[in-house]
Parts: structure tokens; sequence; C-alpha cells
């Protein structure tokens, strides 16, 4: 249940796309950090999956795009059957966004293209896409500032009034609840069934030429400490 905080500059500004991922997973389940990856890609760099060999989070020039996994099953395909969400990622970097009725498990996936931000949506049912406006936007296992997403009801107004070289500040202070409180964002999903946990951060800047982003990882699983950002 992976939070992605995202500011959209107004038509009008100079400013960059700004954003803050925050992934939770299983730790026990291999990722390589940040880089090139991809030889087949050349310019994309990203947060490695060992195990399926996609992406959580991958960037080229200017864009950009993550995955948050949220609730839902396509209908009629067995488990044994499912398709690896890790390529969507890689693909929305070629300018393809998810379409008709993929085969995978529900999905959020936040596409950056300059100064463009839009949101794909999967519940294994229908899928949704839709532009986000200026403004600073919060999304995690659910819809794109879902006032019933606790996490989103406690924090949004605190990231919204915050300029975003202060959002790993305002990260810190949400980390002073249990990993395990439904408002946390730093979190640790075993009371809930689930085994994962918050790994790790990345901020980062998109603009119509370039994207930059930086990351850093939590020393403990689900514990927070200072980053680097």
């Amino acid at each position: 249940m992976c939070t992605v905080v995202v500011r959209v500059p107004a038509p009008a500004s100079a400013e960059p796309v700004r954003l803050l991922a925050v992934r939770d997973e299983d730790p026990h389940r291999p990722w390589n950090p940040l880089g090139e990856w991809w030889p087949d890609r050349p310019g994309v760099q990203g947060v490695r999956d060992q195990l399926a060999g996609g992406a959580w989070l991958a960037a080229r020039g200017p864009r950009l795009a993550v995955l948050l996994n949220r609730a839902g099953h396509p209908e009629g395909v067995p488990a044994s059957q499912l398709e690896s969400r890790g390529g969507i990622v890689l693909n929305a970097l070629e300018g393809t966004s998810p379409s008709g009725a993929p085969r995978t498990l529900g999905f959020n996936l936040v596409e950056v293209y300059g100064t463009q931000v839009t949101v794909t949506s999967w519940d294994g049912t229908d899928i949704r896409r839709e532009t986000l406006g200026p403004g600073t936007h919060m999304l995690a296992h659910d819809d794109v500032d879902d006032p019933t997403t606790a996490r989103i009801a406690a924090w949004h107004g605190a990231f919204e009034n915050a300029d975003p070289a202060e959002w790993i500040r305002v990260l810190g202070e949400s980390a002073s609840l249990d990993p395990s409180d439904d408002r946390a964002i730093i979190r640790d999903n075993h009371s809930h069934g689930y085994p994962t946990m918050s790994l790790l951060a990345c901020v980062a800047e998109i603009t119509p030429d370039r994207s930059r982003v930086q990351y850093a990882e939590l020393a403990t699983p689900g514990v927070w400490n200072d980053l680097p950002l």
C-alpha cells in the first residue's frame, strides 16, 4: 500500500511537477535501488524488482511513472495466468498507458509527462484515467485525494500547506504514528494481513525537458529515520 504525493503546477507557471513516493513491499522480495537496470531501454532509471524484472518507479527524460497496488482481480483470469504489473511502468515511459482489461491485479499508475500528470486506475473490472488539475494531490490504494483513505484524510492538508522542499519533514512527522495505524504513511501492514512494510522513498522534479529523481532507503523496514533527500 504505497503512497504518492504530487504537486501539479498552474498552467502558466515555470514550476516543475514535484513528487514524493513511498514504497511498501515485502522486505524479503529483492529489489535493485534506483539505477539503469534495463539495457534494452537506454536512459531509463528506476527501482527494479529482481523477481519479475519490472519497475516500481522509473523515469527517462521528461517522463516518470510509479505504480501503486490496489484491490482488484480481473474476472475469469486464474491466479496462475495473471501478468506482472512491473512492465506497466516501463511501458508508460514509452508513452503506452494501460487500456482495455489488463490481465493483472488492480493498480493505480501515476504518469508524469512534462507538467501533465495522469492517473490510470484498474480495479479488475473497470479502467479509468484522469488528468490531475493544479494543486497537491495524494494517492494510496484507492482513488486520488480519497477522503475515506485514513492517511490521506490525516496528511493531505499538511503536504498541501508545505513547500515540497519540506515534504520529507512532513513525512517524518507522520512517522510519529504507530506503523500499523491506518493513518500512517511509514507502514507495517502485517496486522492488516499483508507482509508489506515501508522500505524506501523517492523524490522527483519533472519539467518539459527532464526528470530528476533521488532515492533513499529506510535503515529498518517500517521504521522512520532521517532520509538524505
